[in-house]
C-alpha cells in the first residue's frame, strides 16, 4: 500500500513536542470546570469508576485509531478518510466543520480570562485589591455581579443586545496569540508547548498545594471524593462519565488526526496515545482538588466569619465556576492578587493550546484541499472567526454561547460524529490495516481485541448514548422543540439548525475536486467475497431496524413489549457478533467482505444501540430517585483516602509504565542500531 514520502510533509521536531501537543488540545478549560463539577454531581469518588472504565475503554482505543489514521495517511482528518474511500470525506469535513464553529466562540473564553488577568495584575500593584473582592455571602453576590453586570453587562434572553467592546480587545489579544502559535508550522507548535502546557500544570499544582494547606479544606475535597455509591444505579451517571472522556480528549473533531499527520514515520503510536489519556485524567483530578479544596476554605472562612457560604452554593458548572466561584475564593486567600494571577494565567495557557490545535486541524485541512499557502489561509480563518466571535460579545452573547456549545459538544454533535467515525473505519474499512500499522511503530502492541472495540463495542456504547438522549429530548414533557405552553423552543431549533447544517457544508466540501487530492490517491478496492451470505445478513439488520422503528410509535410500558425489546436486542447483537465474523473470514491480503456484509454488521451496530437505549429509557422513567447527597464531615473519610490513593496510584503507575515501555523500546532500537554494521 503505497504511502506519502517524508518530505511531502512537515513533521514535529521531537517525540515529546508531538505528545505535549496532543496533550495541550487534550487538556482545555472544560478539565478545571468541567471534570470537577460532574464529578461532584454524579456520585463523587463513585463517578470514578464509570469514568476510568471509560477512558480505557473508549478515550485511549479511539485516541490511537485517529493517530494511525492520520500517521498511516499522513494528511488532516477530510483527506485522511478519502484514502479509504471518496465517499468518507464528508465525515472528515463534518469534524472540521464543527470545530471551526468552536473556534468561533472558544476564544471569547479566553477573552475573559486575558480580562481577569489584567485585573489580577492591577490588583497586585494596587495593595492586592481586586475588584470583586468581599466576605460571606454578600462577597458572592459581589463576585457574581461583577462578572455578570459590571463585565459582560448581561441581560438573560435571546436578543444579543450592544457589543461590549472592552471584550473585543481582548478576543483580539486571544486570536493574535493563537495565529503567533501557528502561523510557522507544527515544529514552532512543538517548541511553544514545552511552554504552554508544563506552566498550567505548575499552576494546578500551585493552586492545590496551596488549597490543600489551608483550613476548612477537607469540606471541599469531602463533597469532592465522598462516593455516593446509589448514584452508580442511575444510567445518567455512566452517560456523563463516557461522555466526559469523549469530549475532554479533542476526538472526532479531526485534531488528533491532523497532529498525528505530522509525525515522523518512525514515531511511536499507542504509548503516545496512553500517555495523553492518562496525562488528561491527571489534569482533571489534580484540577479538582484545586479547585474543591479552595471552595473548602472559603466555605470555612464564611462560615467564621458568621455569614457561611456552603460549598455546593458556589461549586457551580462553566462560566460561574471559574469567572464567578473561584475568583471569590480566591478572593479569601491572603496575596489574592498573586493567587488570582496565576489562576487565570492556567486558564489562559489551558484554553490556547486547545484553541489553536482546533484551529491548525482546520487550517491543514484547507491547505490539503486546495494545495493553498499556509501564509494566506491563517489569516483568512483568523478573519472569518474573530468576526463571528462578535456574536458572543455582546450582552446576550454568553447565552448564544452556551446553546451552540451545547450542541455542538453534545450527543447532537461531536458525539454522533464519534460514532460515525467508528462504524465507518471499523466496518467499512480494513481497521486490521491501521492495526498492524500502529503496532509496526509502537513501544507496545496491540492485540485482535483492538479490531473489535473500534468495529463493535464502542460503536454500541456511542450509539447508545445517541439515541438515549435523542428519546430524552424528544419526549413531549421535555420543550426540547416546543415549550409546555406551546411556544416554538428557539434556542435549541438554532442549535439543531447549526450541527443540522455542518453535514450539508461537509458533501458540498467532499463533491468540489480540490487540487491536493491527486497527490494522495484513494485506496483501490479488492475484490470481495462472501455476497451470498451478506444479502441475508443484510436483510436481517433492515428487519430489525424496521422492528426499532415500530417500537418508537407503541405504548412500550406494557410488558410483551419490554419482551420484544429484549429479544430484539439479543437477536441484533447475535447480528452483529456474526457479520463481524463473516468480515474476518473474508477479508484478507487479496479480498475484502462484501458490502452487503459490512452494511449488515454497521446497521446492527444501530440496531443494538437503539434497543438498549430504548431499555434505558423506560429504566430511568421506572426508577425515579432522588439524589443522594454526600455526607460531609470535617475531615476526609477513611473511603475517601482511599479513593484518592488509587486515582494517584493509577495515574502516577500508568504513566510510569508507559515512560518505562518507552525507555525500553528506545535502549532496544539503539541497541540494534549498534549491532546493525557488525552483523554486515
Amino acid at each position: 500500500m503505497p504511502e506519502l514520502l517524508e518530505e511531502q510533509r512537515e513533521s514535529w521536531g521531537t517525540r515529546g513536542g508531538f505528545i505535549l501537543a496532543a496533550v495541550g488540545s487534550a487538556v482545555g478549560l472544560g478539565n478545571l470546570w468541567g471534570f470537577p463539577y460532574k464529578l461532584y454531581t454524579y456520585g463523587g469518588g463513585a463517578f470514578l469508576i464509570p469514568y476510568i472504565l471509560a477512558l480505557f475503554i473508549v478515550g485511549i482505543p479511539l485516541l490511537i485509531l485517529e493517530f494511525s489514521l492520520g500517521h498511516f495517511t499522513q494528511r488532516a482528518a477530510p483527506d485522511a478518510f478519502r484514502r479509504g474511500h471518496k465517499g468518507f470525506e464528508v465525515i472528515g469535513w463534518w469534524g472540521i466543520i464543527l470545530g471551526f464553529v468552536i473556534i468561533t466562540y472558544y476564544p471569547v473564553i479566553l477573552a475573559y480570562c486575558f480580562s481577569f488577568l489584567g485585573y489580577s495584575i492591577a490588583g497586585i500593584f494596587s495593595g492586592g485589591n481586586l475588584p470583586w473582592a468581599g466576605q460571606g455571602i454578600e462577597g458572592v453576590e459581589k463576585a457574581r455581579n461583577f462578572f455578570f453586570d459590571n463585565y459582560l453587562h448581561y441581560h438573560e434572553g435571546l436578543s444579543l443586545g450592544s457589543i461590549q467592546w472592552d471584550i473585543v480587545w481582548m478576543l483580539v489579544v486571544s486570536w493574535l496569540a493563537m495565529y503567533l502559535s501557528i502561523f510557522k508550522g507544527v515544529k514552532l507548535v512543538g517548541k511553544i508547548v514545552w511552554i504552554t502546557v508544563p506552566v498550567p500544570w505548575l499552576m494546578l499544582l500551585i493552586l492545590a498545594i496551596r488549597g490543600l494547606t489551608l483550613e476548612g479544606s477537607s469540606q471541599g475535597l469531602a463533597y469532592y471524593l465522598q462516593p455516593v455509591w446509589s448514584e452508580l444505579a442511575k444510567p445518567t451517571t455512566w452517560r456523563y462519565a463516557f461522555g466526559q472522556v469523549f469530549f475532554s480528549l479533542s476526538l472526532a473533531f479531526g485534531v488528533m488526526i491532523t497532529y498525528a499527520s505530522f509525525l515522523h514515520r518512525k514515531s511511536d503510536i499507542n504509548n503516545n496515545a496512553a500517555i495523553i489519556g492518562l496525562a488528561d485524567f491527571a489534569t482533571s483530578f489534580v484540577a479538582g482538588l484545586a479547585v474543591f479544596a479552595t471552595l473548602g476554605a472559603m466555605a470555612f472562612a464564611t462560615q467564621q466569619a458568621g455569614t457561611p457560604v456552603p460549598v455546593e452554593n458556589v461549586a457551580k458548572e462553566g462560566p460561574s465556576l471559574a469567572f464567578v466561584a473561584f475568583p471569590y475564593a480566591l478572593a479569601q486567600l491572603p496575596y489574592s492578587a498573586w493567587f488570582s494571577f496565576v489562576f487565570f494565567f492556567a486558564l489562559i495557557t489551558l484554553g490556547i493550546d486547545s484553541a489553536f490545535s482546533i484551529t491548525e486541524s482546520v487550517l491543514a485541512s484547507i491547505v490539503d484541499k486546495t494545495g493553498w499557502r499556509r501564509a494566506i489561509v491563517l489569516p483568512v480563518i483568523s478573519v472569518v472567526g474573530l468576526g463571528f466571535g462578535f456574536f458572543y460579545v455582546t450582552q446576550g452573547g454568553l447565552n448564544w454561547l452556551g446553546i451552540v456549545d451545547g450542541f455542538i459538544n453534545g450527543t447532537w454533535g461531536i458525539a454522533f460524529l464519534g460514532l460515525l467515525e467508528c462504524t465507518t473505519l471499523g466496518w467499512l474499512w480494513r481497521i486490521n490495516t491501521l492495526r498492524k500499522h500502529a503496532n509496526s511503530r509502537s513501544d507496545w502492541r496491540l492485540g485482535w481485541w483492538w479490531d473489535y472495540l473500534i468495529r463493535i463495542v464502542i460503536p454500541i456504547l456511542l450509539g447508545t448514548l445517541f439515541f438515549w438522549q435523542l428519546f430524552d429530548d424528544l419526549a413531549a414533557e421535555s420543550g426540547f422543540i416546543k415549550m409546555p405552553d406551546g411556544k416554538w423552543n428557539l434556542a435549541n431549533l438554532v442549535g439543531l439548525g447549526i450541527v443540522s447544517i455542518a453535514p450539508v457544508i461537509a458533501i458540498i466540501l467532499t463533491i468540489v475536486k480540490g487540487k491536493g487530492e491527486n497527490e494522495h490517491q484513494v485506496e483501490k478496492d479488492l475484490p470481495t467475497d462472501g455476497t451470498g451470505e451478506g444479502i441475508g445478513v443484510f436483510a436481517s439488520s433492515v428487519i430489525a431496524a424496521g422492528v426499532f422503528v415500530a417500537l418508537i410509535f407503541t405504548d412500550q410500558m406494557k410488558s410483551y413489549i419490554l419482551w420484544v425489546i429484549f429479544g430484539m436486542a439479543i437477536l441484533s447483537t447475535l447480528g452483529v457478533l456474526y457479520s463481524s465474523y463473516l468480515v474476518d473470514k473474508h477479508g484478507n491480503s487479496r479480498n475484502e467482505a462484501s458490502w452487503f456484509v459490512r452494511w449488515a454488521g454497521l446497521i446492527f451496530v444501530l440496531d443494538v444501540s437503539a434497543f438498549l437505549a430504548i431499555a434505558l429509557n423506560l429504566l430511568t422513567k421506572a426508577v425515579k430517585t432522588e439524589k443522594a447527597e454526600p455526607v460531609v464531615r470535617e475531615m476526609m473519610s477513611g473511603i475517601s483516602m482511599i479513593v484518592l490513593t488509587a486515582a494517584l496510584v493509577l495515574i502516577v503507575g500508568g504513566l510510569g509504565w508507559c515512560f518505562y515501555k518507552a525507555i525500553a523500546a528506545a535502549a532496544t532500537e539503539k541497541t540494534m542500531e549498534i549491532q546493525a554494521p557488525e552483523e554486515d
